[in-house]
């Protein structure tokens, strides 16, 4: 049984949420504030996180910034807001979708089949998850660190590995230059953001067929980068 975190100040809301979600055969817990909803998420007994935007101690946006970095859920967002801002801040801070209050209980039920559903598609077991990544001809191998496109092996740095790896782990999530560097290099690293350009490069000239039409690691303009799954 997958198991959704809803944490929700509005405990009337979030009540009608799970017992729509349990209907349909879900488990769902509660959490009505911020600081205690990012502890119970940390815990990594979840399947998906419905998350309101609008949270006391702390809010809804930081809450998915720190889980993003930390885990490989989908996360979607909650609120009565219906600001483009708040969508565009909320996608790049790594949610996964964003729902607007009202909303019909289906179409939450809805959303939450299938971004599961998409999850367990993309990363199959969690356990196998955490060793090996297959997306198409790419393979990754955490436990020995290698990688190897269409079987043949590539040779990468330790960062080149640990970013892309990482983009790996959170397919098709637009990633931006400083949460790349803030990850992998670390918030205290002396250096510049403009090493993630470099360090994508180079991944790109050993992974991808034709550098100049990337079909693993995208340029988002404006935005940052993606790995396509």
């Amino acid at each position: 049984m997958k198991r959704i975190l809803i944490v929700e100040d509005e405990l009337s809301i979030a009540e009608l949420q799970r017992d729509y979600l349990e209907m349909a055969g879900f488990k769902a817990d509660i959490e009505t504030s911020g600081d205690r909803g990012l502890r119970q998420a940390r815990t990594g007994e979840y399947d998906l996180i419905l998350l309101d935007i609008m949270l006391p101690v702390v809010d809804g946006l930081e809450i998915c910034k720190q889980l993003r970095a930390e885990l490989n859920i989908p996360i979607l967002l909650v609120s009565a807001k219906n600001e483009d801002l708040d969508k565009i801040r909320g996608l790049g801070f790594g949610a996964d979708d964003y729902i607007t209050k009202p909303f019909s209980p289906s179409e939450l039920v809805a959303r939450v089949r299938a971004h599961t559903a998409r999850f367990d598609r993309l990363t199959g077991h969690k356990e196998q998850m955490s060793e090996t990544i297959q997306i198409r001809g790419l393979r990754i191998d955490k436990g020995a660190r290698r990688v190897f496109v269409n079987a043949k092996e590539v040779g990468l740095t330790a960062k080149e590995f640990d970013l892309l790896y990482y983009m790996a782990l959170n397919p098709d999530r637009v990633f931006s230059k400083s949460d790349l560097f803030e990850r992998i290099w670390g918030m205290d690293s002396m250096g510049d953001i403009a090493t993630v350009t470099v360090h994508i490069g180079k991944i790109r000239d050993k992974i991808e067929a034709d550098t100049s039409n990337p079909q693993y690691i995208e340029t988002i303009w404006g935005a940052g980068y993606r790995l396509k799954a």
